[in-house]
């Protein structure tokens, strides 16, 4: 059997336990409710950072999904492997003709698929229900905006959720590790470079050097440089990240660099799996 039509099978029966799971349904309704949300409270006469109506929605949206999908994906993939090893489900998948590498590809990208479609579908039906029920101006461009910065940054997470499933082989320890990977990405670091702003006096190119190890940073500064481009809001930093890399520079590292960790993550995981006993 070749490398390809073992990860299909496998990415069949995965989707099925998935659903079975309703982690689908359960991300489905997560994105729908905070769309709810938002569009009842965004699509009043308001402005925030030069956008009204529809724009305020999406961006809110945008800024919420960005502190709820590394969570999402942490725990969408986190207990994968070592449930998978504690159940004997890894021995009697490899006492069948299934590699290792198309066995975690496929579990890899079924994971990814579950948490990026729904948002897929969603995002632009957002934008329809505004345009068609409200008669709202939509930004397309910042929805695509927010589609690729989002998939970047979901896929950061689920390969970091499989590395720490992987290495960790106690569930209890791993979720502990997921927590405090999710509170390092997405408060402990705010809090940290507000603190050394506040005692030293830093200069901007070395607080986004220090913000920028951070894929959620990196989400959100690609995000808001897509709804103001000046960056005023970000003080002396904004007004450094606006004149020496600009929207489109800004952008490029939110795509990039949680690709690249992605990427990484994944990779050594990988080796560690096919290195790895399965008991």
């Amino acid at each position: 059997m070749s490398a390809l039509r073992q990860a299909t099978a496998i990415a069949r029966l995965e989707a099925a336990e998935v659903l079975r799971s309703r982690w689908l349904w359960f991300c489905l309704g997560v994105y729908l409710l905070l769309s709810s949300i938002f569009v009842l409270v965004g699509l009043r006469e308001s402005s925030v950072l030069g956008f009204t109506g529809m724009g305020r929605v999406l961006l809110s949206f945008s800024h919420a999904l960005v502190l709820l999908l590394p969570l999402l994906g942490l725990t969408a993939s986190g207990q994968v492997v070592n449930r998978s090893r504690d159940d004997g489900s890894l021995e009697l998948w490899f006492s069948h003709p299934v590699t290792r590498t198309a066995y975690f590809s496929a579990v890899s990208l079924v994971r990814l698929l579950t948490l990026v479609l729904p948002l897929v579908v969603l995002m632009p039906l957002l934008g329809l229900v505004g345009r068609f029920a409200f008669g709202q101006a939509v930004p397309w461009g910042f929805v695509l905006r927010t589609l690729g910065v989002s998939t970047a940054l979901l896929a950061a997470s689920v390969a970091a959720g499989l590395m720490v499933s992987t290495y960790v082989r106690n569930q209890a320890k791993a979720l502990m590790v997921l927590l405090l990977l999710w509170a390092l990405g997405v408060a402990l670091l705010d809090f940290a470079l507000l603190g050394m702003m506040l005692q030293w006096q830093i200069r901007p190119l070395l607080v986004f050097a220090l913000a920028a190890l951070n894929p959620v940073q990196d989400a959100r500064l690609a995000l808001l440089a897509g709804a103001e481009p000046e960056l005023g809001q970000l003080g002396p930093v904004g007004f450094f990240l606006a004149n020496r890399l600009g929207p489109g520079g800004l952008l490029a590292l939110g795509l990039g660099w949680p690709l690249l960790l992605a990427s990484t993550c994944w990779l050594l995981t990988l080796q560690r799996f096919r290195k790895g006993d399965l008991v």
